[in-house]
């Protein structure tokens, strides 16, 4: 990506998005190396993490994630999931952070020179376009190299820049680790009966959510 050290950088992480287009490439996100990263690509004024979580009654393999970024630089955005029966009877949990970010990027645009949108979300190209006409600079990070693509082909167009996640591999991915969703400890969610919809996790991706924990939590 270009670097224009005066520039100041507003980072906007779609969490679920993220974790799938990871996940897609196989490898995982080490959050430290991701913000000293965009550190020097000019003058970092803040870096947003938006995930939906599940009622506080209920355990969930994403607080240890969510606790770490709080701690160490990271704006954390999160709402309860919503909770319904579908018409089989099955327990279905839905959480949609969109308007959270949405709302947070037009807040922040006067602040900014450069948005960077961690997302290939194509309901979000209309919000692109809106802060462009802001005098900002939007650079978006997804993947065309899954199948099917995680971005949205009117999303890529409309951004300034568009990153692919698996070109920052080096400069933000986790070394010493394969990929592999059955690594390290399993974690029993206790979430068998729950299908989840909508940027939400099945119960092998809470378990992979945990793993990726583990060298996160407890950064070099």
């Amino acid at each position: 990506m270009s670097n224009r050290t005066n520039e100041r950088i507003g980072l906007f992480i779609d969490g679920s998005n993220l974790y799938a287009t990871a996940r897609a490439l196989e490898f995982d996100i080490d959050y430290k190396k991701l913000l000293g990263f965009f550190k020097t690509q000019g003058h970092l004024i803040r870096a947003f993490y938006y995930t939906a979580m599940l009622d506080e009654h209920d355990y969930s393999p994403l607080r240890p994630l969510v606790d770490w970024l709080d701690y160490n630089g990271f704006t954390i955005v999160t709402k309860p999931t919503k909770e319904f029966t579908d018409a089989s009877g099955r327990r279905k949990i839905k959480g949609n952070m969109d308007i959270e970010l949405a709302i947070d990027v037009l807040e922040m645009a006067e602040h900014l020179d450069h948005i960077v949108l961690f997302s290939g979300d194509g309901d979000f190209r209309r919000l692109v376009e809106a802060v462009q006409r802001k005098g900002c600079r939007v650079s978006v990070v997804s993947t065309t190299r899954s199948s099917p693509p995680m971005v949205a082909d009117e999303l890529r167009r409309q951004s300034d820049e568009f990153i692919d996640l698996i070109e920052l591999e080096k400069e933000i991915g986790r070394r010493g680790r394969a990929h592999s969703p059955q690594a390290g400890r399993q974690i029993d969610s206790g979430q068998d009966d729950i299908e989840f919809e909508d940027d939400e996790y099945d119960d092998d991706e809470f378990d992979d959510e945990i793993t990726e924990m583990d060298d996160v939590t407890e950064p070099a």
